[in-house]
């Protein structure tokens, strides 16, 4: 089995002979199965921890992505196979459910496969090693509780946060002023944390980006940012204490629901057609200005003659606004969402304590600002950067760094980074293994051996030698019975991650344990591979 590349630079996965099967069964199954998962983890790999590599990845029309973030090279790669599929999904559960640390759970998957291979060529039965890899994810998810720490924080105190936020960035391509960027999620995730329910709902920070101006320009806008600009160039630019008016209602003359054609034979006919198209007009408007509002924000569009007649009663507006802007701005303001202009009232309109539009550069870039939100606090990032991709990735990286926030809101405990939890976690497994009797005990050293990946792929992309360091690491552990000892990846002269500041989630670091022993699991079940139409 082998990795290609097509014409537009996507890799897939040539299996060897595959043409000439339509159906393998048992160990063959089994063996390549594992082949495919393995060639899927091999790709991650090297996008690893702080000095990991990025991937350039191309659509199938022309679009470039750089990343280094598991979840979306595996989502753009197009995987074919049937289980490279399911390592897609592996990380992208992550994602969804943590939103760090995709790629360690796609090579630990891949390593714990890579072991499971090795057992079977020794005879054992897969499904003895599902139930010996289950046991010791148990121990290990048990390891990972008993060495982790507890650290508070509050409103005031967020220093903590801002550390963890910092290991999370620091391997994106960000980490230039990853503390400055921790401090922005940070802040985002406290403004809009419930700390008595102990949640965040991540639909109040909203991040936007624009091309131009360097990374350090990046800011967090206590408000809501609309990539938009006010109707009309003559309308005010600046409200303060606006009375907002969200409709979903287009501001145009009625149209009627059956096909219709109108015979205008007269130029009176004509004239009164055009006044009565005005006096709709003038309604709306007139509907909005006795309504109390200050700022008109539609979700269509209107022409010139609404535009001139807003601007003409002196009532800014906002067209073409998405959906779930609308809603956003609902929910920051009070306002509701208003379908007729009929039922436009002054108990519907939001309110925030200032709106502006800004411009940017030359291009005259224009984005809108509304700040003071009345309702809730809804928070928007505001990233800036040198191009398209830039500011892609960061967003990525900030989203990242924002879920390890919301997590430590939900759970504020956390273990040490830099491969320690894993090398702790097989210390402890392998000494479950000996007190277990049957042949599951053999999966567990196999678990324990697997575990080993994180630490090592850590070193090997950090320009070190993988097995003298972790080796050495392994035995300081056992030696002082430290489980804070990692991989130096920065080279600081310590590999006490407690020293250096290198923190991880506890609740990441354990559903990515569970999440890759789940799916070797199904994966080691898994004796025949048919193919729709090719029974035989």
């Amino acid at each position: 089995m082998s990795l290609a590349f097509d014409e537009f630079g996507r890799p897939f996965l040539i299996v060897k002979e595959q043409g000439s099967k339509s159906r393998i069964r048992g160990i063959d199954a089994q063996k390549a199965n594992i082949q495919a998962a393995k060639a899927v983890a091999r790709t991650l790999r090297s996008s690893l921890g702080p000095k990991g590599m990025d991937k350039i990845l191309q659509s199938g029309d022309g679009d470039i992505t750089i990343t280094n973030d598991g979840a979306t090279i595996l989502q753009e790669m197009e995987v074919e196979h049937q289980i490279g599929k399911l390592l897609v999904e592996l990380s992208r559960s992550q994602d969804y459910e943590i939103g760090d640390g995709t790629t360690g759970v796609v090579v630990l998957a891949g390593s714990l496969l890579e072991q499971a291979e090795v057992l079977l060529d020794r005879g054992i039965h897969p499904l003895r090693i599902a139930e010996g890899f289950e046991m010791a994810s148990k121990v290990a998810v048990a390891e990972l509780e008993r060495i982790s720490e507890t650290f508070e924080f509050s409103a005031t105190d967020a220093e903590p946060l801002i550390r963890t936020c910092m290991t999370t960035l620091s391997s994106k391509i960000v980490n230039r002023c990853k503390r400055e960027m921790a401090e922005i999620c940070v802040n985002a995730v406290m403004a809009v944390a419930d700390f008595e329910r102990r949640d965040v709902n991540l639909d109040l920070i909203k991040v936007e980006g624009k091309v131009g101006g360097k990374l350090e320009d990046t800011v967090l806008v206590n408000g809501i940012v609309l990539d938009k600009d006010i109707s009309h160039p003559q309308m005010e630019k600046v409200i303060k204490d606006a009375k907002i008016a969200i409709l979903t209602c287009p501001f145009e003359p009625p149209k009627p629901k059956t096909k219709h054609k109108i015979d205008i034979d007269t130029a009176e006919k004509y004239e009164e057609l055009r006044q009565q198209e005005e006096k709709y007009f003038k309604d709306m408007v007139q509907q909005c200005k006795d309504s109390g509002a200050t700022l008109i924000i539609c979700q269509w569009g209107f022409d010139d003659e609404a535009n001139h007649l807003l601007m003409h009663e002196r009532l800014p507006a906002i067209r073409w606004v998405g959906g779930v802007e609308l809603e956003l701005l609902a929910i920051a303001t009070g306002g509701r969402i208003v379908p007729r202009f009929q039922e436009l009232t002054p108990e519907k309109l939001g309110s925030a304590g200032s709106v502006k539009e800004v411009s940017f550069g030359t291009t005259k870039d224009r984005m809108v600002v509304i700040e003071e939100c009345a309702a809730s606090k809804a928070v928007t990032v505001f990233v800036r950067g040198g191009n398209k991709m830039m500011i892609e990735e960061t967003k990525r990286s900030l989203h990242d760094a924002i879920c390890v926030a919301r997590n430590l809101v939900r759970s504020n405990k956390i273990v040490y980074g830099g491969g320690s939890a894993e090398l702790a976690c097989g210390i402890a497994v392998e000494e479950a293994a000996d007190k277990i009797p049957g042949v599951e005990q053999y999966a567990m050293r196999a678990f324990a051996e697997a575990l080993d990946a994180v630490p090592t792929a850590l070193a090997e992309n950090s320009g070190l030698a993988p097995i003298e360091t972790v080796a050495m690491v392994k035995s300081q552990q056992l030696k002082e019975k430290n489980p804070y000892l990692g991989v130096d990846c920065k080279e600081t002269g310590t590999n006490d991650m407690k020293e250096q500041g290198v923190f991880e989630t506890l609740i990441g670091k354990q559903q990515q344990m569970l999440l890759a022993t789940q799916v070797v699991k199904l994966i080691l079940k898994i004796d025949d591979v048919i193919t729709s139409g090719k029974y035989d």
